[in-house]
């Protein structure tokens, strides 16, 4: 009898534990199955375990809690094909960037325990339902970057569970409702890229936890409240491009956590208060294209984080603060188009991390401080239309300088020689001043000016016959002066003239040279400079050159200086921010790239130490698209390493001259995008320690004689801050460095994800992107085909497999573009994307509109 009762429990048990597991148990279930397959997004396999179907998860009890389908392609999917009321368990959906189409459903609000909801990145319409404020345990809401319409409605005030609200770019219209005040947990309030209207509801200061607001690119009117002072935990806040107006509020200077003020592009009045120098933790500062007035304050002295200050365009008066020296970390400064008097301070010769300085438009007089060129980092330098006189400045040292005008000033004297040393310099302007003397015949030798500017003056003598390398692309005006010789070549169509005493000439800019003067105008270097070091390190003497680590120092550096004649400039085949590249032919007939590091020579033995094992942990590194780098030879002269030589030079220049990007046809540039995948994969998830790139451009992108894409420059950036935290110093070329960094020094893999995208962008539109990523961010996109920003150098391909190409890479460097580093893939998935996706796309590349394929 025991037997038979214990038998019978245990047949209980069993049935019970079945009943426990199986998806079907009950009628709830067996809804909740029917919706997910009814909806055709799973198949219609009902013997499967929905539990296990993809990018779902249940609960404990076998009831649907999540649904995960960020990043899926789900051509002609709509939210509506889900029965929503049947899944009255689900907390978290996340429908990110999964081409989702239709509106938003009025059953998503019966989804009373749902927590997370992310459908940003689609193609959702229609208005926000009503219902949607019912769901009072949600805690995060994002719906950006698509195309919903209508009012922000009322009830999005009974959420007060949520922590983010993020309804940027899309079409909202109408007033931002003060019902918002009621979300006193919001930490992050996004509005930006809508067309809402009306003032800023003064109930926002009650967001008391508030710490990143942006309502830009609006059309909000009024002042700034008074409220917005009670907002004391706030880090980031962006008004700009509004139509704000009134004053800045008092009260701003209690936002002592600001890092980011930005309220550029309003009609903003008055002085800037001095309460803004209480604001120590900023680093970027815009107060742009307002119309301010009265004096810079001195009080502004003490913000000594800033990064960028920028208050161009506006009606400020009286002398540039001698303070602003202060601001030992600042890379930009603009306050250009003023009403700034007074000479430049010499002050400013102490920002040695300044990458650009514009003070254009201003009536700044006296001399230029001699020590502004001595700047190590500058590569923008705009004094234009000011009343400077005195001779021009000397640039000492000074290989990263791509844009110098100094024109409509009162300058005199001669053209000094040193800009021959320059030769990084793209735009050289020195129109309307008083020089005289010759044109050094060096200025032609530049291989990256595009715009050379000398008229209006009184220069004399021959015209360098040098200056005969300007072809077609490039722009030379040396009209009004007094120079003989003959004019340099033209196009076939201008017209010669050849007067003796005034000699013009004036070669139109391209189109695509316009452009990249536009997008490099602020290219610049933001690396720290390394710290100089003099000892001379040995290495073994036993090997050839092959492997510089079995050479005496002494030797290879004595085979060095004969095979370039002492690091002559004929042998230098290009600059970058941390040193010049020679190509030197050994006597064995083997050839290398020698970069040579500016400002870093051997003296301490620690570094010297330390450099040496780092180097030694970079010859290590193999990858078949990664630049084989050899080793490197410190003396007290110098310092250099040795790198495999790359025939056809770096992805930079190719794309910018015209036969060379024709020649890189769209397969070849998919390939390139790859290549710098895969490497990055490597360098991130196969090597022990990982390493950081910290400076992926397309300068940094080198092409063999077939074409091949290698990585370059690998771990330099490290190497030369052996002595610095990854928190103090940032490296980088300006325009591929990531977000993130304006307010955080801290590199991690997902900083070179995002250069990559840049990279890739650049690659497939054959220019940078810059001006497409600032038009994303403005909703100005939204129209746009895809077509429309792919090089048109090339014609538009129509294979449906090199179509399917284009479009992933497009789409994978918008995922990387985005400016949350956790939405980024890393550079391992995105190998691996480009070994497993599809071959071919059915759509034609004439359908294909550029917010489908972007992201965040």
């Amino acid at each position: 009898m025991a037997v038979y009762l214990a038998t019978i429990i245990v047949i209980i048990i069993i049935a019970l534990e079945l009943a426990k597991s199986s998806p079907l148990s009950s009628i709830s279930l067996s809804a909740e199955v029917k919706a997910l397959l009814n909806s055709g997004w799973w198949g219609n396999n009902y013997s499967r375990n929905y539990c296990e179907f993809a990018n779902i998860t249940c609960n404990e009890a076998g009831s649907v809690i999540q649904i995960d389908l960020s990043y899926e392609f789900l051509k002609n999917k709509k939210l509506e094909d889900l029965n929503w009321s049947s899944l009255p368990n689900l907390e978290r959906l996340d429908f990110r960037r999964s081409d989702l189409t239709g509106g938003i459903p009025d059953e998503i609000g019966t989804l009373s325990n749902l927590t997370y909801l992310n459908l940003s990145c689609n193609n959702i319409v229609g208005d926000l339902p009503l219902t949607l404020g019912n769901l009072t345990k949600l805690a995060h809401l994002s719906i950006s970057n698509n195309h919903i319409s209508g009012s922000i409605p009322i009830g999005i005030g009974n959420l007060k569970s949520l922590v983010v609200l993020d309804i940027s770019n899309n079409n909202f219209t109408g007033p931002i409702p003060s019902s918002i005040g009621h979300l006193t947990n919001l930490t992050y309030l996004w509005l930006c890229s809508n067309q809402l209207i009306g003032s800023i509801p003064t109930e926002l200061g009650n967001l008391l936890n508030l710490v990143d607001m942006n309502m830009g690119f609006n059309s909000l009117t009024g002042s700034i409240p008074l409220s917005i002072g009670h907002l004391t935990n706030l880090a980031y806040l962006r008004l700009c491009s509004n139509q704000l107006s009134g004053s800045i509020p008092i009260g701003i200077g209690n936002l002592r956590s600001l890092v980011v003020l930005d309220i550029s592009n309003n009609n903003f009045t008055g002085p800037i208060p001095p309460c803004i120098g209480y604001l120590t933790n900023l680093t970027s500062l815009y107060l742009h294209s307002n119309q301010f007035s009265g004096s810079i304050p001195q009080e502004i002295g003490s913000l000594v984080n800033l990064v960028e200050m920028n208050m161009g365009l506006n009606k400020l008066h009286g002398p540039i603060p001698l303070e602003i020296g202060h601001f030992t970390y600042l890379t930009l400064l603009d306050l250009s188009h003023n009403l700034l008097k007074g000479q430049i301070p010499s002050s400013l010769c102490q920002l040695k991390e300044l990458n650009s300085l514009n003070l254009s438009a201003n009536q700044i007089n006296g001399a230029i401080p001699p020590k502004l060129g001595d700047l190590p980092m500058l590569g923008y330098l705009d004094l234009s239309s000011n009343k400077l006189s005195g001779e021009i400045l000397t640039i000492k040292s000074n290989y990263t300088i791509q844009y110098l005008d100094l024109s409509q000033n009162q300058l005199s004297g001669p053209l000094p020689n040193d800009l021959e040393k320059q030769s990084y310099l793209m735009h050289l302007g020195l129109s309307s001043n008083c020089l005289s003397g010759t044109i050094p015949s060096g200025l032609a030798y530049y291989p990256r000016l595009v715009y050379l500017n000398l008229s209006h003056n009184d220069l004399s003598g021959e015209i360098p016959s040098s200056l005969r390398s300007f072809q077609l692309g490039r722009s030379i005006d040396l009209s009004y002066n007094a120079l003989d010789g003959q004019i340099p070549h033209r196009p076939q169509n201008a017209c010669p003239n050849k007067k003796k005493n005034i000699v013009m000439l004036t070669l139109v800019i391209s189109l695509p040279i316009t452009v990249l003067l536009a997008s490099l105008g602020f290219v610049l270097f933001s690396q720290s400079k390394a710290k100089k070091n003099q000892s001379v390190a040995r290495v073994v003497n036993s090997g050839d050159m092959c492997s510089i680590w079995n050479y005496d120092g002494k030797i290879a550096y004595e085979d060095i200086i004969m095979a370039t004649n002492d690091f002559d400039n004929r042998y230098c085949i290009g600059t970058g921010g941390y040193g010049s590249i020679y190509k030197a032919q050994l006597p064995s007939g083997k050839v290398f790239a020698l970069k040579k590091l500016h400002g870093f020579e051997a003296e301490d033995p620690t570094i010297d130490r330390s450099f040496r094992n780092e180097v030694q942990m970079l010859t290590n590194i193999r990858h078949r698209n990664i630049v084989k780098l050899y080793g490197f030879c410190l003396h007290k002269r110098c310092m250099f390493l040795v790198y495999e030589y790359m025939e056809r030079g770096s992805l930079f220049c190719a794309l910018r001259i015209d036969t060379e990007a024709i020649e890189l046809g769209w397969t070849l540039r998919v390939n390139i995008v790859k290549a710098i995948a895969h490497a990055l994969s490597y360098l991130h998830h196969d090597c022990i320690p990982p390493v950081v790139h910290r400076d992926i451009s397309s300068k940094n992108i080198l092409l063999n004689s077939e074409l091949d894409a290698f990585v370059s420059d690998f771990g330099i950036a490290r190497l030369l801050h052996l002595n610095s935290s990854n928190r103090t110093v940032i490296a980088g070329t300006y325009g591929y460095i990531a977000p993130e960094h304006a307010f955080s020094m801290v590199v991690t893999e997902k900083s070179d994800a995002y250069s990559f995208g840049v990279v890739a962008l650049e690659t497939m539109m054959g220019r940078h992107p810059g001006e497409l990523l600032s038009s994303l961010a403005s909703q100005s996109a939204t129209n746009i085909m895809l077509t429309d920003v792919l090089d048109p150098r090339l014609p538009p391909p129509t294979n449906p497999v090199v179509v399917g190409d284009i479009a992933f890479v497009v789409t994978v460097a918008f995922a990387c573009v985005g400016s949350e580093p956790r939405s980024r893939p890393t550079m391992q998935h995105v190998s691996q994307q480009f070994l497993s996706r599809r071959k071919t796309l059915a759509t034609p590349l004439r359908a294909i509109s550029l917010l489908q394929v972007s992201t965040p």
